[in-house]
């Protein structure tokens, strides 16, 4: 009897990263929650378990290598990796820009990719049929005003993704990159804008249906289940509503 297949999703605390896990776990994998909020990936771990599913919770900073290191140590296979841990920090233009925000951005969105990828690839390549999903965003792709720091941040994940999947073809592990448009999620644009729940909700003001976490998920859930030869390179997906970065439709 083959084992389960395990997928680790990193930032499972709320948002995309639980929404992954919930749609992963109802597609037969045994999945492993990361987040640096124990109580949150614990109390999901116990729901989807109470649902009959395989879940384990294990606190994790992803921009901590030692802690990755020894993370990673409790895999000799593993079947596929979401690196989903990220962020945004403000939304001030590059002349007044906060370079620990940006620092912070750039550590979270690229470095934390960086050390899980590298940490677990390994168990990936062992698995005989690995899958690397990394979860950038449309402002890896553009950017837009007030967004520099969190564009760069998400262009230099884009652009490992694409590098890594240059350099390990042949191998028997897929670089997936999904790229999400606008989603509204309970905590992306609050902490964005530090807990300023007015500032974040007019990012969505008057847009008709933006993204929602689960639609993502099932993004995510729809290009890891392809056959193993068929490769998203990469997806770009958002509401009906938005046509860019910086073109989006609104009822005022």
């Amino acid at each position: 009897m083959a084992a389960t297949p395990i997928a680790v999703i990193t930032g499972a605390s709320s948002g995309i990263g639980a929404a992954t896990a919930r749609q992963l776990a109802a597609a037969g994998y045994r999945v492993v929650l990361t987040a640096r909020r124990k109580d949150r990936i614990e109390a999901l771990a116990a729901e989807l378990t109470d649902a009959g599913h395989q879940a384990t919770a294990y606190a994790l900073d992803v921009t901590d290598r030692a802690a990755v290191d020894e993370f990673a140590t409790a895999f000799r296979s593993l079947a596929v990796l979401v690196n989903n841990a990220g962020g945004a920090l403000g939304a001030d233009p590059v002349a007044t820009g906060d370079p620990a925000d940006w620092r912070q951005m750039y550590e979270t969105n690229v470095i934390g990719t960086l050390n899980l990828t590298q940490a677990l690839l390994p168990a990936l390549t062992a698995s005989g049929d690995g899958t690397i999903v990394i979860l950038s965003s449309t402002a890896g792709l553009s950017t837009y005003e007030g967004g520099g720091g969190y564009v760069a941040a998400k262009h230099g994940e884009h652009v490992l993704a694409e590098t890594l999947r240059l350099e390990i073809v042949g191998t028997p592990v897929r670089v997936i990159e999904i790229a999400p448009g606008m989603v509204k999620t309970e905590e992306f644009a609050t902490t964005r804008f530090r807990g300023d729940t007015e500032r974040a909700a007019k990012v969505y003001a008057g847009v008709d249906a933006p993204l929602s976490a689960d639609d993502v998920a099932d993004t995510i859930t729809w290009a890891v289940t392809r056959p193993s030869h068929v490769n998203i390179d990469l997806l770009v997906v958002r509401p009906r509503a938005q046509a860019s970065n910086s073109k989006v439709h609104r009822s005022l």
